[in-house]
């Protein structure tokens, strides 16, 4: 139903989503998101912009290759490749090839990327204020939402679409 323009899932809908963890790990993700779009709106990042230059503000401005911080944000080249040249277009940050191997590009903040990454700074603290006030149990359901993830990382086997197969006639 439709109230005050909003749409609102009837008791038996929302009823049956209840019991669904991946349904409150979607629906907590695209709020999460919504804020950070709205708190990064004045620097004109997205939310992937955001981690790209948090990431490679958080490594002592050593920089990491395009392999590394595909792993570290689990982004495949198909997603982190345009990601990276809007941020070099925007002068944030740099891509070069190693010396040593040319076949791997070693991606940088720029001084603009660095001023830029400490600007960002309150971005957290500001998403930090509009969460529940429980610091302790923010903490816990982080280490909860990273083991949950590593599990399925490791455990978790590519292409499992979790569909019986129908025995052969």
């Amino acid at each position: 139903m439709v109230c005050n323009g909003v749409w609102v899932p009837d008791s038996g809908a929302s009823r049956a989503l209840d019991p669904l963890l991946c349904f409150a790990v979607y629906s907590l993700e695209r709020r999460i998101t919504r804020l950070y779009a709205e708190l990064l709106a004045p620097w004109r990042l997205s939310y992937l912009q955001y981690v790209v230059v948090t990431a490679l503000g958080g490594n002592a401005g050593a920089g990491l290759t395009v392999g590394e911080l595909g792993r570290v944000l689990d982004l495949d080249s198909g997603t982190l490749s345009p990601l990276l040249k809007r941020l070099e277009a925007r002068d944030v940050v740099r891509r070069d090839r190693s010396a040593g191997d040319e076949r791997v590009v070693v991606v940088t903040l720029t001084d603009a990327g660095r001023a830029l990454h400490d600007e960002l700074g309150d971005v957290q603290r500001c998403l930090a204020e509009r969460m529940p006030p429980d610091p302790q149990g923010a903490a816990e359901l982080r280490e909860r939402l990273r083991a949950a993830n590593d599990f399925l990382a490791r455990h978790a086997e590519p292409g499992v679409t979790g569909r019986r197969e129908e025995p052969a006639r």
